[in-house]
């Protein structure tokens, strides 16, 4: 692939909430140090590259994605020294971090947008959208906050109204509206060196890349996201050029126009746009079950899903991306409800790693999902989490208080811990053979020894039948040609596979054994219920 950093080939992500995932210093939020301390854990995992979630100073109104200096990390975490050390410390380890690229607003409370509210004009006046008066409150597709500052004027709030938008322009501005700047105006220029002195800084110090929040609500009135894809890919030619093994991932859902146009090596399938994926293992979560008979996720034990929905959204992103970047498959996030878990014991999720981890492009792991942390159902909001904060409890490590996530006081957490008795956690899971950890640290080791298993394997469905099961593809590269199937349902499966396809039972790599039997001259594929395997063909 051209201008590809090579490592992403065989790449397995990990997410990692930082105030949630290990207590360094008893204060009952995870840090940075944490993070460091946990380094092993993650490499004896498989994990190469990790994600943070945003760890700059924050008023922390939106769980630190309302940032108010983007060159600081925030006091909770540690210091610029200590994210330099964990660079540093994870690259002897051979894993590479991402940082949160939060740039589409910022804090009230950053310098920047202080300035920008004042009356009298300055050179922050224009890094933010403003209307031209504080009446001005219905404009079609904006969100307008009023009367917060002193300029007579409202701004434009990307998300939360705590988050003012920074002032990309607008692809079509209003004549009726001469507030609307265009996206070669001054404001907008600037922002866009802004970003870039931001990049450089991290990337500077350490890091591997970015993943950038809410990549596509930059440049307002911009329809199929043109002019939004024209920013990145101009910032996607200056990383080529001069951080060629840096890597720039869009939370998008769109990889036609993220990969293709906008230059990003990778983009997600997510819940928030990708029916396809909601398809898989949670559409029949609260607000996304279907109103057809296949209203249930292809990943559940009552049979009833249907994997066409998913393969037909899939293709038609990956003929249009092979070879130009990557989808990327994530077991959740820190905005996704519910986990993985919920609802799903350890075969459940072994098989849905299983999944994940042999598709094409670059898998993400989300904190305490490789041992099946669950949902924790009624907390009240965290710092704007809402309903998201239920997903984003601490780290079960250990039998010890707290989980050994933290040895502050149960009422000092920061979200309190799971207080089921049967919580699964790392301990545990790693003293037994059989857990879900350690299938998953299985398949991760499969997945990195074998080419056709890796990023850009060429990938061919089998078996993909709209309402049945199994779900069965072909992986490929070079001479390595691998069948991957799944079954997730409660029923045993049977099918008989293509003829030609292959002419001798195919090696068992991981999964069920002599799952191909001869008969009447065809090849025959039988699963029991819940299972998969891995197979070499040749």
């Amino acid at each position: 692939m051209k201008n590809i950093p090579s490592w992403l080939e065989k790449a397995v992500f990990y997410e990692i909430y930082p105030q949630s995932f290990c207590d360094s210093n008893g204060d009952g939020i995870g840090d940075i140090p944490g993070i460091e301390k946990k380094l092993d854990y993650i490499q004896s995992l498989g994990i190469n590259a990790l994600w943070l979630n945003p760890c700059f100073e924050s008023t922390f109104m939106d769980a630190g994605y309302d940032i108010s200096d983007y060159y600081k990390v925030a006091p909770r975490y540690g210091t610029n020294d200590d994210l330099r050390r964990l660079f540093v410390e994870a690259r002897k380890r051979d894993i590479r971090i991402l940082l949160d690229l939060v740039v589409t607003y910022t804090s009230m409370q950053h310098p920047w947008f202080k300035a920008s509210s004042k009356s009298e004009r300055n050179e922050y006046s224009d890094l933010f959208i403003w209307t031209d008066s504080v009446w001005v409150w219905d404009v079609p597709g904006l969100r307008l906050v009023s009367g917060f500052v002193q300029r007579d004027a409202c701004y434009v709030a990307n998300f939360f109204s705590c988050q003012p938008a920074l002032n990309y322009g607008f692809a079509n501005p209003d004549p009726n509206h001469p507030w609307q700047q265009s996206v070669d105006a001054p404001g907008p220029k600037r922002v866009r060196q802004e970003v870039r002195n931001i990049m450089k800084f991290w990337m500077d110090m350490g890091a591997s890349g970015f993943r950038v929040d809410m990549a596509g609500a930059l440049v307002k009135n911009d329809i199929g996201g043109k002019k939004t894809a024209e920013f990145w890919r101009g910032v996607r030619t200056w990383l080529d050029r001069d951080y060629p093994e840096a890597v720039l991932v869009s939370e998008w859902s769109n990889p036609a126009v993220t990969i293709v146009e906008g230059g990003f090596h990778m983009d997600f399938l997510l819940h928030f746009a990708s029916p396809g994926y909601i398809s898989l293992f949670r559409k029949n979560a609260a607000g996304q079950a279907g109103a057809d008979k296949y209203g249930f996720s292809f990943f559940d034990r009552n049979g009833h899903g249907n994997i066409r929905q998913f393969v037909d959204e899939y293709l038609a992103y990956y003929t249009k991306t092979k070879e130009k970047g990557f989808i990327a498959l994530v077991t959740g996030n820190h905005d996704m409800v519910p986990r993985l878990g919920d609802g799903r014991n350890s075969d459940d999720l072994a098989l849905a790693f299983l999944f994940i981890l042999t598709m094409p492009g670059v898998p993400f792991i989300y904190y305490g999902d490789e041992i099946g942390m669950q949902t924790v159902h009624g907390l009240p909001s965290k710092e704007g989490g809402f309903g998201r904060t239920a997903v984003r409890t601490p780290m079960q490590w250990d039998n010890s208080r707290n989980a050994g996530f933290s040895t502050a006081s149960k009422d000092e957490l920061y979200l309190p811990i799971d207080s089921k008795k049967d919580r699964p956690n790392v301990a545990n899971q790693e003293s037994d053979n059989d857990s879900l950890l350690n299938r998953v640290k299985k398949i991760i080791a499969l997945r990195k020894g074998h080419p056709a298993l890796c990023a850009d394997g060429d990938f061919v469905p089998v078996y993909a039948e709209n309402g049945k099961y199994p779900f069965v593809y072909r992986r490929t590269k070079g001479e390595e040609d691998i069948l991957i199937a799944v079954n997730p349902s409660a029923s045993k499966v049977e099918i008989i596979l293509p003829k030609g396809l292959i002419t001798a039972i195919p090696k068992t790599l991981y999964g069920i054994d002599k799952a191909f039997t001869h008969k009447d001259n065809n090849i025959v594929l039988n699963l029991p219920k819940v299972s998969g395997g891995i197979y070499r063909i040749n």
